[in-house]
C-alpha cells in the first residue's frame, strides 16, 4: 500500500546523488567573467532576457559559463528559449552544449553536479522546451571549446512566477510533489504535474490523494495531458488512478502519451493519483498534465446500477456493463429511476453476451416504461434528451453517431430490439428537461448466425416457407466458424401445394470419430458423435428419414418426395470437439412427376436394364435456373419375390470417403423401413456392387445438381427372383441359389448376379430359321441334304466370357428355343407336306 506519508522511501533521488554527464569537472571550469545570475528581488524586475556569452578562445580551451536564475520565496523560475544554434552535434555534443538543471535546490554552481535529478544536455539547432524549476532555482551550464562565441548561439527570456498554483493541497514532508487534497478544505481546484507546462523531471514519483466526505464523489478532468509514450501498456512515464485511498485500491486506469477529454470519477468519496517517471538518458521533453478536480454530492448515485446485475465502469460517472451468465436476463434503468433523472448527464450501457469458442449470444431488449420528454411535443427529432441504441455494439466514441435507433418522448418505438451480434450499447443523455426515464428488460439469447425465420423462444429452430422466399441459403451455427457443442438445431422447409423442396450442399464437415474411409460416413453406426439427419415431412405430421451424415461425407442433392409437404434437417452435436459444419442452398420449385425428369415404372417383367441419361456418354445437369435434375425408377415384382440389383458399371462424380456426393447421387431404397443408400464415385471392375431387396419392390433415384459437371453414369441390371427351394418352374442359379425365370437362361444377361454366370453357361448359338429354309426346287433330297449340313454345324458352345465392356451396351436378343430342336420340328412338318 502506497500512502503519501510513506513516499519518502520511494523518492528515488533522496538517497543517491549522481552526475548525469561525463566531461570536465564543472567546479574547476567555471569562468567567472561569463557567469550570470538573475535574482528575484522585491521591487526588482520579475522577467527579462538572456543570451549566450561573447568571448574569444583562440587556443580552443574548455570554457564553461553558468547562468543561474533564483526565484524569491513562493516563486519559481521559468526559462523559454527564443533562439538556439549550438555548434555541437547531437547526441554526443562533444565540443559545444548546454546543460539545463531545473531541479536544483541550491543556487551555487558547484552544487549542479550534485543535482538529484541531473541535467539535460542539448546542442545543434533544436532548443530545449520551456523549463520551470521544481524548487526556486534553475541553472544553465554552457560549455564550449570553440575559438569564439557570439550572442546568436542561444537566446531566451526568463520570468519568476507565483508558486501557489503548484501547492495543490497539503504537501507530504521531504517530497517535492505529493499532496493530500481534502474536500473540507477546498471542494474544487487545479491539479498539475510538478513543473507544468515546462518539461517534467525524470526519475520522479508524485502522488495526489483526494479525500472527500461521505456521499460525495470526486471528478477529475485532465484538460492537457502530454506524457512520454512508450507503448499501449505505458511501461515508462505514467499516470495511474485508483478508486480509493492508496495504490492497492481498485484501479481506474493507467494513462500515458497524449490524452484528450480524459474525465474520471471515483465510485465513492476518495481517489488516489500517482505520477511516475523513469530515469532515462533520452531527452524527452513532454510537459506533463494539468486538470481540475471537484468534490460533489450532486454526481449520479450508482444505486440504479447495483439493483440489477450491472457493474459500474470505474472512472465513469454512470456507465455500466452487464455481462451474460449464459442465457441470463435482467433489467436496466435510467439514473434515479423511478424518480426524475438528473439533467445534463450522459450514461452508457454496455450489454455483453457471451462470445467464445463454445458460446455466441445476442441481446434482446424490451422497454417496459419510457419517459424522456421532447423539447416540443411536435418535434420529430430528439433535440433535448434521448436514448440511442447501437445494435452492433459500437464502443468507440467516434462511432456514436452511427446509432440504429434514437428514442425520446413517452413511448419507445420500437419497443423491442435485438442486437446484431453479441453486444448492444445504449447511450442515455438527459438534456435539460427532466423525466422519469426508462426501464427495460434484457435477455441474452444464443446467436446462431443462421439465415431464416428464428423461433420466438430463442431455440436453434429455423423455418423456411415458400410463401416468404423461394430460394436462399442456410448453414450450421456460426458457419464458417465452428459450431458450438451440445447443440440441437432444426431446419424446416415448407412448400406450398404442387411444390417440392430441393437442397444442395456446398460445404460439409461434421465431427465423426468412427469414420469408414472406404465407403463414407453414413448412418447411425458411424455417425454417433455429431451428425446431420434429413427427413421428408408429411401432412399428417409423420417424418421419414432420408439419411444421417457426418465427417466429410456431404449429402447428395435431394428433392422432397412428391407426397411430402417439405423437408426437415436436424443437426446434433455432443459435448466434445466441434467442426465448421455445413453450408447449403434451398429452392422451392414446381413439383415434378413421380418419375422426375426421366425414369420409369418397371413392372410385369422378369428383369430389366436401367441406365443413366445419355449413357454411356456423360449425363447432364439440370436445365438453366433449375436446382436439380431427377430420375426415379420404380421396380415392382410378383408377391413372394424379390429384386436382385447389380450395377455392372458405375461412374458418378463424388467420393463418399473424402467429400460425399454433393454434385450428383444415386439413392437406392431396397429395405422395408430403412433410409436409402447413397452411391457416388467409381466402381472398380473387380468390385461387386450388388443389392437384394427385402420386399418385392425397389426404388432408384438419380439426382444431379446445378453444379454437376457430368460423368459416364451407370448401368444396372435388375432381376426378379424367389427363394423357392424347389424352383420347379424356374432356373436355379448355381452359385447364388436364386430361382429366376426359366426364360432368362441364355439371354446374354447375367441375371444370376455379379459372381454367378450359370444362367449363361452351355448355351447353343441361335440361328434364324429363314437363313436355312430349303429351296422348293431342291425337293426332298435337297431338304435332307440341307438338314444334314445344319445338324453338322450345330455344336455345343463353350462357356461364354462376361458381357462386352459396359461402355458398349447392347440390348438383349429376343427369346427363342434351342436351334437344333426347333429346326428338327420345323423340318418334320416340311416332310409331311
Amino acid at each position: 500500500m502506497l500512502h503519501p506519508r510513506h513516499l519518502g522511501s520511494l523518492h528515488r533521488h533522496h538517497h543517491t546523488r549522481r552526475p548525469i554527464h561525463e566531461g570536465p569537472d564543472l567546479a574547476h571550469l567555471v569562468s567567472n567573467e561569463c557567469d550570470r545570475t538573475f535574482v528575484s528581488r522585491a521591487g526588482g524586475p520579475q522577467n527579462g532576457t538572456f543570451e549566450s556569452p561573447t568571448f574569444l578562445n583562440p587556443d580552443g580551451d574548455s570554457r564553461q559559463c553558468v547562468y543561474i536564475f533564483l526565484a524569491g520565496p513562493s516563486q519559481r523560475a521559468e526559462v523559454v528559449f527564443t533562439a538556439f544554434q549550438l555548434r555541437g552535434t547531437p547526441p554526443e555534443c562533444n565540443h559545444e552544449y548546454l546543460d539545463v538543471y531545473s531541479e536544483v535546490q541550491q543556487p551555487e554552481a558547484s552544487e549542479l553536479i550534485n543535482s538529484p535529478f541531473g541535467g539535460s544536455r542539448f546542442c545543434g539547432p533544436i532548443p530545449p522546451r520551456r523549463r520551470i524549476s521544481l524548487y526556486r532555482a534553475l541553472a544553465l551550464s554552457f560549455y564550449t571549446d570553440k575559438n569564439y562565441t557570439t550572442p546568436e548561439l542561444f537566446k531566451g527570456r526568463y520570468a519568476f512566477i507565483n508558486d501557489s498554483e503548484y501547492q495543490i493541497g497539503t504537501a507530504a514532508p521531504h517530497i517535492p510533489c505529493s499532496y493530500t487534497i481534502q474536500a473540507s478544505v477546498r471542494r474544487t481546484g487545479n491539479i498539475l504535474s510538478p513543473t507544468y507546462p515546462g518539461t517534467y523531471p525524470k526519475d520522479l514519483v508524485c502522488s495526489y490523494l483526494f479525500l472527500g466526505s461521505p456521499g460525495q464523489r470526486v471528478r477529475l478532468e485532465f484538460r492537457d495531458f502530454d506524457l512520454f509514450f512508450g507503448g499501449p501498456h505505458c511501461p515508462f512515464d505514467v499516470v495511474k488512478v485508483y478508486d480509493g485511498t492508496h495504490n492497492e485500491s481498485a484501479p481506474i486506469g493507467t494513462y500515458c502519451g497524449q490524452q484528450r477529454n480524459l474525465v474520471l470519477y471515483s465510485s465513492e468519496e476518495n481517489m488516489f493519483v500517482m505520477f511516475e517517471t523513469l530515469r532515462r538518458t533520452a531527452n524527452s521533453q513532454n510537459r506533463g498534465f494539468k486538470g481540475i478536480y471537484e468534490f460533489s454530492e450532486s454526481f449520479v448515485k450508482l444505486d440504479f446500477i447495483s439493483k440489477n446485475d450491472g457493474e459500474h465502469i470505474r472512472g465513469s460517472e454512470c456507465d455500466q456493463k452487464i455481462l451474460s451468465k449464459k442465457k441470463s436476463s435482467g433489467s436496466v434503468y435510467s439514473p434515479n429511476y423511478p424518480f426524475p433523472y438528473i439533467p445534463k448527464i450522459v450514461c452508457r450501457y454496455f450489454i455483453y453476451g457471451m462470445q467464445d469458442s463454445q458460446h455466441l449470444e445476442r441481446v434482446r431488449i424490451e422497454f417496459q416504461k419510457f419517459d424522456i420528454p421532447k423539447a416540443h411535443k411536435d418535434d420529430t427529432s430528439c433535440s433535448d434528451g434521448y436514448l440511442k441504441i447501437y445494435l452492433k455494439g459500437q464502443e468507440a466514441t467516434d462511432s456514436y453517431e452511427k446509432y440504429d435507433h434514437e428514442l425520446c418522448g413517452e413511448v419507445s418505438s420500437p419497443s423491442q430490439m435485438v442486437s446484431d451480434g453479441p453486444r448492444l450499447v445504449m447511450v442515455f443523455s438527459s438534456g435539460e428537461l427532466q423525466g422519469r426515464g426508462f426501464k427495460a428488460n434484457y435477455t441474452f439469447e444464443t446467436e446462431y448466425r443462421i439465415p431464416g425465420t428464428a423461433a420466438p423462444d430463442g431455440s436453434c429452430t429455423f423455418k423456411y416457407n415458400s410463401s416468404s422466399r423461394k430460394r436462399g441459403e442456410f448453414n450450421s451455427p456460426r458457419y464458417p466458424a465452428n459450431y458450438p457443442s451440445s447443440t440441437n438445431c432444426t431446419y424446416e422447409f415448407h412448400a406450398t401445394a404442387n411444390e417440392q423442396v430441393s437442397i444442395v450442399f456446398d460445404n460439409f464437415k461434421v465431427r465423426a470419430d468412427s469414420v469408414n474411409s472406404s465407403f463414407g460416413s453414413y448412418g447411425p453406426t458411424i455417425c454417433t458423435e455429431d451428425w446431420l439427419e434429413i427427413y421428408n415431412l408429411y401432412r399428417d405430421g409423420t417424418e421419414k428419414l432420408i439419411g444421417r451424415y457426418c465427417a466429410m461425407t456431404a449429402p447428395g442433392p435431394l428433392d422432397s418426395n412428391r407426397g411430402a409437404v417439405g423437408l426437415k434437417l436436424l443437426l446434433h452435436t455432443n459435448a466434445e470437439g466441434v467442426y465448421s459444419g455445413f453450408k447449403a442452398r434451398y429452392s422451392f420449385e414446381v413439383a415434378k412427376s413421380i418419375f422426375g425428369d426421366c425414369g420409369s415404372n418397371e413392372s410385369s417383367i422378369d428383369y430389366g436394364v436401367i441406365v443413366s441419361p445419355n449413357f454411356p456418354h456423360k449425363y447432364e445437369g439440370p436445365a438453366r435456373g433449375a436446382a436439380s435434375r431427377t430420375c426415379n425408377w420404380y421396380i415392382n415384382v410378383q408377391p413372394e419375390h424379390r429384386v436382385l440389383l447389380n450395377f455392372e458399371y458405375f461412374a458418378v462424380e463424388g467420393d463418399p470417403a473424402s467429400r460425399g456426393c454433393p454434385a450428383a447421387v444415386v439413392r437406392l431404397w431396397y429395405t422395408v423401413d430403412g433410409p436409402p443408400l447413397e452411391l457416388c464415385g467409381e466402381k472398380q471392375m473387380n468390385k461387386k456392387w450388388q443389392y437384394i431387396s427385402e420386399a418385392n419392390y425397389v426404388r432408384i433415384s438419380f439426382i444431379s445438381a446445378d453444379k454437376s459437371v457430368g460423368a459416364e453414369g451407370f448401368k444396372a441390371v435388375w432381376t426378379e427372383f424367389s427363394d423357392d427351394a424347389q424352383c420347379e418352374n424356374g432356373f436355379r442359379c448355381a452359385t447364388s441359389g436364386f430361382c429366376i425365370a426359366k426364360r432368362l437362361r441364355c439371354n446374354r444377361v447375367a441375371n444370376c448376379g455379379a459372381d454367378d454366370h450359370s444362367d449363361e453357361l452351355n448355351c447353343i448359338v441361335e440361328v434364324a430359321m429363314e437363313w436355312f429354309w430349303p429351296s422348293a426346287v431342291g425337293g426332298a433330297a435337297g431338304g435332307a441334304l440341307v438338314l444334314a449340313g445344319i445338324c453338322l454345324w450345330c455344336r455345343r458352345l463353350r462357356p461364354r466370357p462376361r458381357p462386352r465392356p459396359l461402355h458398349r451396351p447392347r440390348p438383349p436378343p429376343p427369346s427363342s428355343a434351342h436351334v437344333c430342336d426347333e429346326l428338327g420340328q420345323r423340318f418334320a412338318s416340311v416332310d409331311s407336306v
